[in-house]
């Protein structure tokens, strides 16, 4: 894994240069009658994609202030919030790691706390880190084309509010919600006499060794959960109401230490990144255009990893083609070596409810369980929950159109990161970030003031912005923007295609309006869907 440079050099790929505010690394403005403080641009969250853009706002935008507000007291977001056992990528590290500076460890497949202490190593690197304030929970923003500028309320930790202006605002929170995830209402669950948990909340003090455990669901989590869990529990049962598409890969990639060897460590990254990219595109186009062949083919591979007689028909073959949902990784293909070592057993039926003693099945069978967990699954969340007003009037996040898929319909000097489905989160959020620093540095240069997308002008069909059927999208696919059915308001999932677009396209294009304060009344309109 990359290392921070120590005591304070630069990183390897370029030096972590100060911008020149003040503001930015300082201490929040604190009540007084003065204004707000003003940042050229405000990133929401201190995750993979926030420190990410912070960093690029570093290397590309030396001379723009800018502050990361983060909710929680840790950099990390997902990495750090998530503890489960085993909790690790389910996208190989040379593309879930960022562009500017590339894994290289031989690992692809890696756990939370590495991914965790990448994040926090890179955030140092380039001084970011300095320039996150934690405890700072973004309620509400408001947008005036007079003095186009965005106004920002912020909750602080100790219960308090302030007030922030910006320039631009990039939220960078993903879209899942981090105080609660989603556990179905399950009969008689009041009645168990164990422990139930959900994986997003993981109580540091759980001891299942020698115990019995139950995991109901069938998606990545509880993929990683059942081998973790099974090394010590008497036993574990993955409890799944329909299989997931499963895909064992190496969690070494044979490629990234012969790279290493022959090229310096920026091509050798690259070199590794396109590489998987690919593939994995790749591996999504075909699943898409033959899902039989797919779908058959990771029968077979499982078959090979399990017991001889296994039934990979009932529990390894889902009603649904591969990537209908996201494929499933198991790292060395842990999960099957978990079953072929009678440690771990799944059961294909659906949940009726609890018992004291256990969980209640469809079939009318009990599984016994000393501890459930409820890896069922994730709640979506738009923009963290932030209420956005342009001009007096609140957005409806879901009646607005995704730009490049990164921009919102009628919200002026705004972005939003959202990575692929099929792919490394990274790979896009990487591109967003870069794309918005071209955006910031075409403005200054023109003297624009503003830029705001503008809804489809085609006609065409508006479309769920995630094109999954899983679960939690289905859930909650009304709260997200929408997708147009044209350039540029698709929403692209190849990255070579993205990498035309945002790093090398066209800044003024008939989906974006620029303006200079003051131009227009409200610059731009949502569009109702």
């Amino acid at each position: 894994m990359p290392q921070a440079p120590r005591n304070g050099s630069a990183p390897q790929d370029g030096p972590a240069r100060q911008n020149g505010s003040a503001p930015q690394n300082g201490p929040a403005r604190r009540g007084g009658s003065g204004p707000p403080e003003h940042l050229d641009v405000l990133i929401v969250g201190a995750g993979l994609s926030g420190v990410g853009a912070a960093c690029h706002l570093r290397r590309s935008a030396p001379g723009k202030s800018f502050a990361v507000l983060e909710g929680r007291d840790a950099i990390g977001g997902t990495w750090d919030l998530f503890r489960y056992p085993g909790v690790r990528s389910d996208s190989d590290m040379h593309t879930l790691g960022y562009a500017f500076r590339p894994w290289t460890g031989s690992r692809a497949i890696v756990d939370g706390g590495s991914i965790r202490a990448y994040i926090e190593d890179t955030a140092r690197a380039y001084g970011v880190d300095r320039a996150i304030r934690f405890g700072h929970r973004v309620i509400r923003a408001e947008w005036s084309s007079k003095a186009a500028r965005w106004t920002v309320t912020v909750r602080t930790a100790d219960g308090t509010e302030k007030v922030l202006t910006c320039g631009f605002f990039f939220v960078c929170s993903g879209y899942y919600r981090y105080d609660a995830g989603y556990t179905p209402d399950f009969p008689g669950i009041g009645e168990f006499a164990g422990q139930v948990v959900h994986p997003q909340h993981w109580p540091a003090d759980l001891d299942h060794a020698g115990k019995r455990v139950v995991v109901i669901g069938s998606g990545a989590t509880a993929v990683t959960l059942v081998p973790a869990l099974a090394g010590t529990a008497a036993h574990v049962t993955m409890v799944q109401r329909s299989p997931s598409h499963i895909l064992a890969l190496p969690s070494n990639d044979v490629f990234a230490r012969p790279l290493a060897r022959l090229l310096p460590r920026r091509a050798a990254g690259s070199a590794m990144r396109w590489k998987n990219a690919l593939l994995a595109l790749a591996n999504y186009r075909l699943s898409r255009r033959a899902p039989r062949f797919v779908s058959g083919a990771l029968r077979r591979a499982a078959r090979r990893r399990l017991p001889a007689g296994y039934d990979v028909d009932t529990h390894f073959r889902p009603s649904y083609g591969p990537w209908d949902q996201r494929l499933c990784i198991a790292p060395d293909g842990d999960l099957f070596t978990a079953i072929r070592s009678r440690r771990a057993s799944v059961v294909t039926d659906s949940v009726a409810g609890f018992t004291p003693a256990g969980v209640r099945l469809g079939s009318g069978e009990e599984v016994p369980a000393d501890v459930v967990v409820t890896a069922t699954g994730l709640r979506l969340l738009a923009i963290g929950g932030i209420a956005l007003v342009v001009d007096g009037e609140e957005v409806e996040i879901a009646d607005t159109v995704a730009y490049k898929g990164m921009m919102l319909s009628g919200v002026p000097n705004f972005a939003l990161t959202i990575g692929y489905t099929n792919a490394s989160w990274t790979l896009k959020a990487d591109l967003v970030a870069g794309y918005v620093c071209r955006l910031l540095a075409h403005m200054d240069r023109r003297g624009y003031r503003t830029c705001t997308p503008q809804p489809p002008d085609d006609g065409g069909e508006l479309r769920p912005l995630i094109d999954l059927n899983s679960g939690y999208v289905r859930r909650s696919a009304d709260m997200l923007p929408k997708q147009g059915a044209t350039a540029p308001w698709r929403l692209n999932q190849n990255y070579p295609r993205d990498v035309r677009l945002l790093r090398r396209g066209p800044l003024e294009d008939r989906g974006i309006r620029f303006g200079r304060a003051g131009d227009f009344g409200r610059t731009g309109d949502g569009i109702n869907c």
